[in-house]
């Protein structure tokens, strides 16, 4: 498979690589991607590691890491810094947490309400309608950058990292799913 992935063009690239043609584009003007020299009168192509780093930016973006963050990652790719993978992979982790417990706060008052409307009889207004209106009883799901950033720093907040730094890496970059 490894010599299909030699002289391709950007529209084999991008199907090879499972994405659009616009995708590569944008990730060449973001900086995820290198863009190949253009011979004279010729076009730009691409090979079997640019495939590779395509299918690592979206394995690491379906994880949740954002483009800036991927990009660090990169920046890290070699092997030789598995601790910073790490301590990234932590916040991120910290982060995904964070918004795990602010949708189960979401689902609580959701199903409350959905309740509420299940048991309303007759002409009543909507119960559903009436707590968005109040605003009281909607939680606030968002966080403050601060209180992430502590949360942070306080080591006994960050949970660990169960797979070795190294191995998140080479997760990202074998994953094709």
């Amino acid at each position: 498979m490894e010599n299909n992935l030699k002289n391709l063009t950007i529209g084999a690239f991008a199907r090879a690589a499972g994405v659009n043609v616009e995708t590569i584009r944008f990730y060449q003007r973001k900086g995820l991607l290198p863009e190949p020299d253009k011979p004279y009168g010729s076009i730009r192509r691409y090979g079997g590691p640019d495939v590779v780093r395509v299918k690592f930016v979206k394995s690491a973006q379906r994880l949740g890491f954002s483009l800036d963050e991927v990009m660090e990652l990169l920046k890290l790719e070699d092997g030789a810094h598995c601790d910073d993978v790490r301590e990234q992979a932590e916040r991120k982790l910290a982060d995904v947490r964070i918004k795990l417990a602010d949708l189960r706060r979401i689902e609580q008052v959701l199903a409350e309400l959905v309740e509420r409307c299940c048991a309303a009889t007759g002409q009543v207004r909507c119960p559903l309608i009436d707590a968005l209106r109040d605003s009281s009883e909607v939680p606030s799901v968002q966080r403050p950058a601060s209180s992430l950033i502590d949360a942070l720093r306080d080591s006994s907040e960050v949970p660990s990292v169960q797979r070795p730094a190294s191995s998140l890496i080479d997760a990202l970059r074998d994953s094709s799913a």
